[in-house]
């Protein structure tokens, strides 16, 4: 049975859809995520979770029993969901030891204290118990946020853009950091937020959202490589699409050759475009294709190249860093494509 299950919730202030007709459900243990551009609902779906919001459609339930509906409201506080917020909202006036076992009150002081002794080993700060948060760092800040939000061992915890305060370089590093925490708390997890990066180090199963809906629900390695549609195609990952024309069942010839595909139901001579991920355009200077270096972003142990085909289509390629090419200079490329992803083309792209 799912620890959490969503069946066709929808919620809409006055006129204004916000969620439209959603659902997905989590197993015990999984972590999911919610992820899409600002504004298309993953926050409100949240807090009609957490209990912050009434759904007006569809069910909501928890280890089985219903949460919420048009009609069935648990409060929040009654729902055992343990949330982490983008601001920490940690009491500067208590101790981090203090903040991780402000929810423990009713455990009795000798149980509380071996909990919070637990987690400060868990999340990596043993010795930090009597620091104040203003003597943290953002990351550390983080990591008391989570204890303290674990600390009452919730039945599901929500992660509300739990990262979106830190440098770059730490949230991918922090997300795999919380991702091992939970796992070996057992935690069932939802994590919300914008960033794919964040998503793909964190989560078992992402759902991307686009006005309102899910569209695709899947795990990191299909929503990348097997995208639904467009959209989903465009918002994860990068990659370009290339005009191709099927010119026999399961064949598209595209400009760079001739690639096996599952056409479905088109008809030969029909207009796709077939989506090209920056890891299936490989530099090969033995290649006849050629294509012009056009842009180029140095990334360390590779390049991201932007190269022009000499229709003027565009693709984006990795290159290992010591093929340093200039800007204009001609190189040698080749398609190494495992899944081959393609979409009608729309009628006046």
């Amino acid at each position: 049975m799912p620890l959490l299950e969503l069946k066709d919730i929808s919620y809409a202030h006055g006129a204004h859809v916000v969620v439209d007709r959603l659902s997905f459900q989590l197993e015990p243990g999984e972590i999911g995520c919610l992820l899409g551009p600002s504004g298309c609902g993953k926050t409100t779906v949240l807090r009609c979770i957490a209990g912050f919001e009434h759904v007006g459609a569809g069910e909501i339930f928890l280890a089985g029993g219903l949460i919420g509906s048009a009609t069935h409201h648990v409060p929040a506080e009654q729902r055992r969901i343990g949330m982490v917020f983008q601001d920490y909202a940690l009491f500067p006036h208590l101790s981090v030891a203090a903040n991780i076992g402000f929810g423990l009150r009713d455990l009795g002081a000798d149980a509380s204290s071996a909990r919070v002794a637990e987690l400060l080993e868990t999340v990596g700060l043993a010795g930090q118990d009597q620091k104040y948060p203003h003597e943290l760092s953002g990351g550390q800040q983080q990591r008391v946020a989570l204890a303290r939000a674990l600390a009452p061992r919730p039945r599901l915890l929500l992660l509300d853009e739990p990262f979106s305060n830190l440098d770059v370089d730490l949230r991918e590093r922090l997300a795999i950091e919380v991702r091992d925490i939970l796992k070996a708390e057992g935690t069932t997890a939802i994590l919300v937020t914008h960033d794919q990066h964040e998503a793909f180090a964190l989560a078992d199963q992402i759902g991307v959202m686009y006005e309102g809906r899910i569209q695709q629900w899947d795990a990191p390695y299909e929503l990348y490589h097997w995208p639904v549609n467009r959209f989903v195609a465009d918002f994860v990952g990068q990659g370009v699409f290339l005009p191709g024309t099927i010119v026999e069942p399961g064949q598209i010839q595209v400009e760079l050759g001739v690639l096996p595909s599952d056409t479905g139901t088109a008809e030969v001579g029909a207009m796709v475009k077939v989506l090209l991920r920056p890891d299936d355009v490989v530099h090969d200077d033995a290649s006849e294709q050629q294509a012009e270096v056009v842009a180029k972003a140095f990334r360390g142990a590779e390049f991201m190249y932007t190269l022009k085909l000499p229709s003027g289509e565009l693709l984006l390629s990795l290159v290992p860093s010591h093929h340093n090419h200039a800007i204009g200079e001609q190189i040698g490329i080749r398609l190494d494509i495992d899944h081959v992803v393609a979409f009608p083309a729309p009628p006046l792209d």
